[in-house]
């Protein structure tokens, strides 16, 4: 099976500084004062085992008018520190004889790798590093919050993954043939730089619940990565059966799901996900590829670099009550929709059908003038069948033919906060009440529905 999986390379790599250019030479030194330094406590936020952090930085000052030497610079752990120290171009623990100059500075890099441990609730781990000069000890302590996790490096996984710990991607973790994959609520699964979770011909279910959803991102939590997006690949489904995705929250990666084609044997929805929020990817929130079958309700689908929702090459979906929105980066329409793909290697175009396509109660709004792109062929043995109804839609053109029923065309649907990410709105929007009432009877945050109900994932 691993040969299924080869175009997936584990890309990784680690930085360390091995030395600086530094103002500070190693001179005689003459004077008595002491040092000053920019922090007393360097915290590292949550690191997982195995995986260095970013590296932090601070300096060292000399504020008098001659030079100090430091007689001794050590980190009191050791060897056996999980932080590793840079000072002057020196990566050692113990480090004699540093002479910095009147009125001059120095920075200091520290890094950290945490050994895997049994325990499964966040650690604090700390060390110090010590400044003797002039028979006068200073200290910078280091603190870092760790936590062991489940590594997956190009591992094939069913059954169900325990959710006492984190989980951690590398490279890939797959879902084989036939094989089913569930993932309980409140599990956390963090992924390295350009990982993905993989179903192949399989089959993925995600029991996230309210107030304890299944959480999918990047695995460095420092806050500097909080909002970047990009930091993995995302879930692929190729050929997959049936799979359902409950309360989920996905964020910071290049897309939350790929689908590529259907299980012949699998007559349903590839993937049905509810309750979930897709956000900050830099390319697409939901992307449909050559007759995949989505079912999405009460779903949250905001700042994707490309599209919130791309159909290429034909594939069936049936969107209720959800948000697909283009505010944040986006440069093109929330939902781009074609039933066709020019492949312009071969000079060939791929047409499929879309023997369902439904936007029931959805925003499909945004910054720009159209957040809906619609780019169909229609030939022998093809068949486009569009249904919306009571939607929002942001669009310079307005279709009048029988696909469209109740659509608010053009009007801004009065968000509170469309960086926020919750979607919620003002009590003058036009969305209140103007959804028809179906199967979705209450929202993305439990909240039961009215009738006649709000359009979007959110009830007022």
């Amino acid at each position: 099976m691993k040969k299924k999986y080869s175009i997936f390379l584990l890309l990784t790599a680690l930085l360390f500084l091995t030395g600086i250019n530094s103002s500070c030479s190693k001179i005689k030194g003459n004077s008595k004062g002491h040092l000053n330094f920019s922090i007393d406590t360097l915290v590292f936020d949550t690191v997982f085992t195995t995986i260095g952090s970013s590296t932090q930085q601070f300096k060292i000052y000399n504020n008098e008018n001659k030079p100090v030497q430091i007689d001794e610079i050590e980190l009191m752990g050791g060897a056996n520190s999980p932080f590793s120290i840079n000072i002057d171009g020196e990566a050692k623990d113990f480090i004699k004889n540093i002479t910095l100059r009147a009125n001059d500075s120095l920075f200091a890099f520290v890094e950290v790798n945490l050994n895997v441990n049994s325990q499964t609730l966040p650690l604090i781990i700390e060390d110090s590093i010590r400044f003797r000069t002039n028979g006068v000890d200073q200290y910078v302590k280091l603190t870092v919050w760790g936590q062991d996790a489940y590594f997956h490096y190009k591992d094939l996984n069913e059954g169900t993954w325990p959710n006492d710990k984190p989980h951690v991607i590398y490279g890939y973790a797959g879902v084989d043939s036939s094989k089913i994959l569930n993932i309980q609520a409140g599990t956390k699964v963090y992924l390295h730089k350009n990982a993905l979770l993989y179903i192949y011909k399989s089959s993925l279910n995600i029991n996230g619940t309210l107030g304890n959803e299944f959480v999918f991102q990047g695995d460095r939590l420092e806050s500097m990565y909080q909002d970047v997006e990009g930091q993995y690949y995302g879930i692929y489904f190729h050929q997959a059966k049936t799979s359902t995705i409950d309360y989920a929250v996905m964020k910071n990666g290049t897309s939350g799901v790929h689908l590529f084609g259907n299980d012949i044997g699998n007559p349903g929805y590839t993937l049905s996900i509810t309750n979930s929020r897709i956000y900050n990817q830099s390319r697409y929130g939901i992307f449909i590829y050559s007759g995949a079958k989505v079912k999405a309700e009460n779903c949250l689908i905001s700042r994707c670099g490309t599209h919130a929702l791309l159909v290429l090459e034909g594939g069936d979906f049936n969107f209720n009550h959800c948000n697909l929105v283009g505010y944040g980066n986006s440069q093109s329409p929330a939902v781009g929709i074609s039933n066709f793909y020019n492949d312009y290697t071969t000079g060939t175009t791929n047409v499929g059908s879309i023997n369902e396509g439904k936007f029931y109660n959805c925003v499909i709004a945004g910054k720009l003038g159209t957040e809906l792109a619609m780019d169909t062929l229609q030939m022998n043995g093809v068949t486009l069948n569009f249904d919306f109804r009571s939607c929002l839609i942001r669009s310079e053109t307005v279709y009048n033919d029988a696909f469209y029923q109740d659509i608010i065309w053009n009007v801004n649907p009065l968000f509170e906060n469309t960086v926020q990410g919750d979607f919620i709105f003002q009590t003058t929007s036009p969305l209140n009440g103007a959804g028809f009432t179906s199967s979705v009877l209450n929202d993305i945050f439990g909240n039961p529905r009215n009738n006649p109900p709000d359009i979007g994932a959110v009830e007022l």
